[in-house]
């Protein structure tokens, strides 16, 4: 297959004179050999009637058969030998003419009663085969059997012949066969003479075919050949359009031409669009090379074009502990991000932007780059956190009272005792009043100890955490004997999930508030359920499962407040610092009940962080 390749020609020119040359040639060929074919059929048709012919005039001149001839002679009682002789004499002088009249040709008759060749025309040739008997699987015995005409190609008495047999009926009896043959070679120079006349006609008409297909694709060629370099430069310069022309070839140009202005005009209108848009859109090359930035894109960073095209990204915005370039990460892994919202670098300062990074393909399904679509949101974080720390001072006023509730209870009876034991003189009593006195100031110091955590957590220390492996190992701090006959826990932890980016502590005490909440949540027996799972590449999610009681509709909006709680011991700050941690990991955490069957929370976390590496909420 390789070898044909390399013999097949290169140019459309000597591609289209192949094509016609097959396209020519191959008919005629065909006719050629279907003349040739019909033209040997009639030859041959035509010497087996001829031959056929003979063989009725020597049946003619036989009369009324070989019995009459020897009555006639006085000679049915002699011997065979002497019959065939006799018969010879009378008949062969007619077969010598009819062999004489027709050049090449050999007749004959065949008694079926004396087995013997009676003549054998032209005599002074074929004489010393009269009397000769046939052999026993000679197809002239199966003439005489059946009494049906055949013609037998083959090698017979006389060498290689065309030979046809036909059967001699007198008196509704088979007595012999009379046969007329023709020298297959005498055939054979007959059909090569016409061979050669039908190879020569086939020829001239190939050559004919040619030299008239030639004349009519030179033009074509030539118009073709003259798109070819128009289409070399429209690669370089779109303006430049091809000559018209005539014609259907006149029709490809003019949509060639249509086609190069549309180019021009999608150039323009992208070019537009990119220098409109309001959002900033960088792309860079697959070895990480900034191949274009629009004009929002210069405004928001503070780059201009001759700063950044043709430098690395990672040159010009700067990974460090703050930052880590998604566009990279996607070039990288393939990994689309949508609508991430992080701290970017631009010229000498950071902004907070909301970012989207995906694969650039060509046509083949090819990567050829990737590109970051980015929008400021600067402006709009620092509005929030304005409105964010007015809703913390509003909430403020309610914490305030709700801690001075929480407190004052434990502080009245903490100075209700004290001022008891001022006058109590034994110590027996004493005794009996300082453990309730040490339970409510550890009751204040509990409340105090959640109360700063929530208000100011612990810094943050992120790193690449396994949540499954975080999971089991915080179900070995709840598991214990006296929860083992009332809480089955089933694991359900998805086998590929990614790491995280997350500080293992807080996650930690995530799962555990949760934890001790679900089992708190059951009265009898139940079950805890732990599913893990990825929704997208971009997230982790976690979701706990109790058989308990069930969240009441009317509680379900107050679950996050600090200080709520429906139980006698509770303080009402778990699931409130379990929001404050997942927030500050940009995550998410959603609650779903049905009174007294069961509770799901489910925790959505990002893969990557993406408030940056020291962020504090």
């Amino acid at each position: 297959m390789r070898m044909m390749r390399n013999f097949f020609p290169k140019t459309l020119r000597y591609q289209m004179l192949l094509l016609i040359l097959m396209i020519v040639s191959v008919p005629i060929l065909l006719i050629g050999y279907t003349v040739k074919i019909q033209a040997e059929k009639a030859l041959l048709q035509e010497k087996q009637i001829k031959l056929f012919g003979i063989a009725r005039l020597l049946d003619h001149h036989l009369g009324n058969g070989f019995d009459t001839i020897l009555s006639e002679r006085h000679m049915l009682d002699e011997k065979r030998f002497d019959k065939i002789k006799a018969l010879n004499e009378r008949l062969a002088s007619y077969t010598d003419i009819v062999a004489a009249v027709n050049v090449g040709v050999g007749v004959g008759y065949y008694s079926k009663e004396l087995d013997a060749i009676i003549t054998y025309g032209p005599s002074d040739t074929y004489a010393n085969k009269v009397g000769i008997s046939i052999e026993k699987l000679h197809p002239g015995r199966k003439v005489m059997e059946t009494g049906q005409s055949m013609v037998q190609f083959g090698k017979l008495v006389r060498g290689n012949i065309m030979n046809v047999m036909l059967p001699i009926e007198r008196n509704g009896q088979i007595v012999g066969y009379i046969w007329a043959n023709e020298l297959t070679d005498d055939v054979q120079a007959q059909l090569k003479v016409m061979d050669k006349n039908i190879v020569w006609s086939v020829l001239i008409g190939i050559l004919v075919g040619m030299m008239l297909t030639v004349g009519l694709t030179n033009r074509f060629v030539k118009d073709v050949e003259e798109i070819k370099r128009g289409l070399q430069r429209l690669r370089f310069n779109l303006k430049k359009p091809i000559v018209s022309m005539e014609g259907e070839i006149g029709e490809i140009v003019d949509e060639i031409n249509h086609m190069a202005q549309s180019l021009i005009d999608a150039r323009s209108l992208n070019e537009n669009i990119m220098y409109s848009i309001a959002d900033g859109v960088v792309t860079v090359d697959t070895e990480g090379m900034i191949t274009t930035m629009n004009q929002a894109a210069q405004q928001i960073t503070g780059f201009t074009l001759e700063e950044v095209i043709g430098r690395r990204y990672k040159e010009i915005f700067r990974e460090n502990d703050q930052f880590h370039s998604l566009l990279l990460d996607t070039l990288v892994s393939g990994t689309n991000h949508i609508g991430i919202e992080i701290n970017y670098p631009v010229k000498e300062k950071y902004i907070y932007i909301s970012i989207s990074t995906s694969i650039l393909i060509d046509s083949h399904n090819k990567t050829i780059g990737a590109v970051v679509v980015f929008k400021d949101l600067t402006q709009q974080h620092s509005l929030q956190e304005q409105v964010y720390r007015a809703e913390r001072l509003a909430a403020l006023g309610e914490l305030m009272a709700s801690i001075a509730h929480e407190i004052r209870n434990p502080l009245t009876a903490i100075k209700g005792f004290v001022q008891y034991l001022q006058n109590v003189d034994s110590d027996e009593e004493r005794q009996e009043y300082m453990p309730i006195i040490i339970k409510e100031v550890d009751r204040v110091n509990r409340v105090i100890e959640q109360l700063l955590y929530f208000a100011r957590p612990y810094k943050t220390h992120y790193m690449w955490v396994n949540i499954n492996e975080l999971i089991e190992s915080t179900l070995v701090l709840v598991q214990n004997k006296t929860t083992r006959h009332k809480v089955e826990f089933r694991l359900f932890l998805a086998d590929s999930l990614p790491q995280v980016e997350a500080d293992a502590e807080q996650i930690r005490q995530v799962l555990l508030n949760l934890l001790i909440n679900a089992m708190q949540a059951i009265t009898d027996k139940g079950s805890v359920i732990i599913d893990t799972w990825q929704p997208d590449p971009s997230f982790v999610c976690v979701r706990i499962t109790d058989t308990g009681n069930g969240i009441a509709e009317e509680n379900r909006k107050k679950i996050f407040d600090p200080f709520f709680t429906t139980k006698s011991a509770g303080t009402g700050l778990g699931l409130a610092v379990v929001q404050r941690i997942i927030s500050a990991h940009y995550g998410q955490v959603e609650i779903e009940s049905q009174v007294n069957e069961w509770t799901a929370v489910t925790l959505k976390l990002p893969v990557v962080h993406q408030g940056g590496k020291h962020d504090e909420s």
